[in-house]
């Protein structure tokens, strides 16, 4: 069995961002020469995601609006704001979930017809990392 890891990072311009990275996901899976396996991705920062879904801007500005009214941005609405002001980033980021795990067959990602990968940003302008671990033959 083979492993390959590849890290990707992310110092986005706006404080809530969705980043299509499948073609950067492809890119590392073709260099890992892994024809069959697994593909892990995630976010490797707690105010950070990575999920699969649809890549259309409407459903991106949907999420994006029902994540602020689950858990709104606020300066001191959360107990976790003791010197920062991102408690709704932790709580966005649950929600959207930490990592993917994709199957690998014949050397191409096992996705679904209209299926992308994204790195969601909830508390942005500053750099951060997302993991990409590839195991297989």
């Amino acid at each position: 069995m083979k492993s390959f890891k590849k890290e990707l990072w992310f110092n986005t311009e706006k404080r809530y961002q969705f980043i299509h990275i499948t073609r950067d996901v492809q890119e590392a899976l073709r260099e890992s020469g892994i024809q069959e396996g697994l593909c892990l991705v995630n976010a490797m920062h707690i105010t950070a995601s990575v999920f699969i879904n649809d890549n259309e801007s409407g459903l991106h500005k949907d999420y994006l609006e029902w994540l602020e009214k689950l858990a709104p941005y606020s300066r001191d609405g959360y107990h976790h704001n003791v010197g920062e002001d991102n408690g709704d980033a932790h709580l966005k980021r649950q929600v959207m979930g930490r990592e993917v795990v994709v199957a690998i067959t014949n050397g191409q990602l096992d996705l679904g017809p209209w299926e992308a990968i994204f790195y969601g940003e909830f508390d942005g302008k500053r750099r951060k990392r997302v993991l990409i671990k590839i195991i297989g033959e």
